[in-house]
């Protein structure tokens, strides 16, 4: 009589099997024995186990087990190391403060947090690299002051001449001043008084000159700014106007603005002379459709500005009012509230062109922030119609943090909101905009 033999392991069973220590018949996908006694199969797949030792390549090249934080420090100075912290560092959140030397007298200290803003990456002309191409660093500001102080050195030495050169200088730290929100208006007066020693009014002036000097000119408008530290000049009225009258007529349209040279005029008397029909009659200009929305905009933004004040340009009293000459006419004025609609309904136009995918080139949209902030202002029309308010939030956030990415807006938004929250004519936008420290350019 012959003994069965014992029944051996197998090694090639599945895994559920092979922990039981159990024969298994092997079936395919699973086996007979595991859905007899109703627990599921683990199958025949292949299982790779971390053995002992560390790996030798590859990520995990040194560590002694399949995880990040087992890998040891690589040594100093390798590509790939460097690479990789010079991405931790793009990809960080970067927080400079802005402190001016405490020598410039003129350049006014102001704290400056800064972080990536939003972008939407699939707009044209954007990438993934913009949030760290447009953000400042402490490099930059050094350039900066460098910058600063050879300006400096030159008006310095220009006594006998502004040049060309830096006049343009003087215009671009100006620039810079107003893109940001820091002090700028100084670096105007310094060129003026220059300016003024050598009788440019009646000196021959080239294409290039005269160009300087109409960004010089928009620079100084009054109302074309907040918190400005520095009155104005009256540029524009003495080197730039055929005549000494906002009824002057001028031709062309004004690169820096946008605006027709004539409509630019009559903003340059503001306080000297203009008054709402100044406004009301200006026959206009030729242009295309979403210039002329423009226009029509800053034509009602400067009656708005004449009739309750702006930027620079307090509200007038009922004393101090200048009575308009089609009231003394009898003529019925619009209403506040019919202005600040046509306003925003022009501003409104601008916008929806400007996203156009056909006209991502315009760059019209960037001039919205003087009407806009013109309306702005009017509280009382604000405080009746939130929707209104609300308009002119996402007006400022589509060019302030969308595709456009202006920085102007985002601060010119600020102060808005801060000006609302005071009851109506309690404080002025400039008093807000000092107390921050800011400077702020409309144009």
């Amino acid at each position: 009589m012959s003994t069965p033999s014992r029944a051996r392991r197998s090694h090639g069973g599945c895994w559920t099997c092979k922990a039981k220590r159990r024969k298994c018949d092997r079936a395919r996908p699973t086996c007979q024995v595991c859905t007899e006694q109703g627990i599921p199969c683990d199958g025949y797949e292949v299982r790779l186990r971390w053995g002992s030792g560390i790996a030798s390549r590859g990520h995990y090249t040194g560590a002694e087990a399949p995880v990040d934080t087992s890998i040891p420090p690589r040594v100093p100075g390798r590509r790939r190391d460097r690479n990789r912290a010079r991405r931790r560092e793009q990809e960080g959140k970067v927080q400079t403060q802005v402190t001016e030397d405490s020598s410039s007298q003129d350049f006014a200290q102001e704290d400056v947090r800064l972080s990536p803003a939003p972008f939407y990456l699939s707009s044209p002309g954007h990438s993934k690299d913009d949030a760290q191409l447009f953000q400042e660093s402490a490099r930059s500001l050094e350039y900066l002051d460098l910058g600063l102080n050879k300006f400096r050195a030159e008006l310095s030495k220009s006594e006998d001449d502004l040049e060309d050169g830096t006049l343009t200088a003087g215009l671009l730290l100006c620039t810079i001043g107003v893109m940001h929100g820091i002090p700028w208006t100084m670096h105007l007066r310094g060129m003026y008084s220059i300016l003024r020693m050598h009788d440019v009014e009646h000196q021959e002036r080239g294409v290039f000159r005269a160009h300087l000097f109409e960004v010089m000119g928009i620079m100084d408008l009054p109302t074309f700014s907040i918190g400005r530290r520095h009155s104005h000049l009256g540029f524009w009225r003495q080197y730039c106007c055929k005549g000494n009258s906002p009824a002057e007529t001028e031709t062309g349209v004004e690169v820096v603005t946008g605006l027709p040279r004539s409509l630019v005029t009559i903003f340059a008397f503001i306080g000297e002379g203009t008054t709402e029909t100044h406004f009301w009659d200006w026959p206009g200009a030729k242009g295309t459709f979403i210039q002329c929305q423009l226009w029509e905009a800053y034509r009602l933004a400067g009656v708005l500005v004449v009739r309750h004040g702006g930027p620079g340009f307090p509200r007038p009293s009922d004393t101090e009012a200048t009575i308009d000459p089609a009231m003394q006419r009898g003529v019925i004025l619009t209403s506040t509230t019919v202005i600040v609609s046509r306003l925003l309904s022009s501003v409104d136009a601008v916008c929806r062109a400007s996203l156009d995918p056909e006209r991502w080139d315009t760059l019209i949209i960037n001039a919205i922030s003087y009407p806009v902030c013109v309306a702005g202002l009017q509280s009382d029309i604000l405080q009746r119609d939130p929707t209104v308010k609300e308009f002119i939030r996402e007006a400022l956030r589509l060019t302030g943090e969308g595709p456009f990415w202006n920085r102007q807006y985002r601060l010119l938004l600020d102060l808005l909101e801060e000006y609302w929250t005071y009851p109506v004519g309690a404080v002025d936008i400039d008093q807000l905009a000092r107390a921050r420290g800011v400077e702020l350019g409309l144009f």
